[in-house]
């Protein structure tokens, strides 16, 4: 009996299975770069939206100065605990990179300094409030930046 046609169909057999559990790792190992990649914008999206809701409200508190300061003060510290921001900064600490992580930290400081000088009074042109806002900015677009980098890193990883 000749085994060569039985032996080439084995290897065939092995070679289109091998082949196909192979295509179907990297398949799934780029599906779940995907998803993580989508989880991570998703949550970027939420936090800097979180940060920027916060800091409109406080930057309303710290305008009203016709508003006695008590007014103000509550006003600033509702925003910063209805913001958002606190839950989403903890997902971000979970699901990101070490820069994103302690940049994300620096704007949420930053941010908690408006609060803080407006909740001790100041409004908006007083130079305490104008130093804190631009320290703010400077953090908040730091972060931005870290955040397009990792989500850039990734997209290149799945090319």
């Amino acid at each position: 009996m000749d085994w060569s046609p039985l032996l080439s169909t084995l290897l065939g057999a092995t070679i289109g299975l091998g082949s196909a559990v192979v295509l179907e790792r990297g398949k799934s190992a780029r599906d779940g770069r995907q998803r993580t990649l989508d989880q991570r914008r998703t949550v970027y999206a939420e936090y800097l939206s979180a940060l920027s809701r916060t800091r409109n409200e406080i930057r309303l508190a710290a305008s009203k100065d016709s508003e006695p300061a008590e007014e103000r003060s509550k006003q600033a510290r509702e925003a910063f605990k209805e913001g958002g921001a606190y839950e989403l900064r903890y997902q971000v600490a979970l699901l990101a990179p070490e820069q994103v992580v302690s940049a994300s930290d620096a704007a949420f400081r930053a941010l908690r300094d408006v609060r803080d000088v407006v909740v001790a009074g100041a409004v908006h042109g007083e130079a305490g409030y104008v130093s804190d806002r631009d320290k703010w900015e400077s953090r908040f677009a730091a972060l931005r930046e870290e955040m397009r980098r990792d989500l850039k890193v990734d997209q290149q990883d799945r090319v």
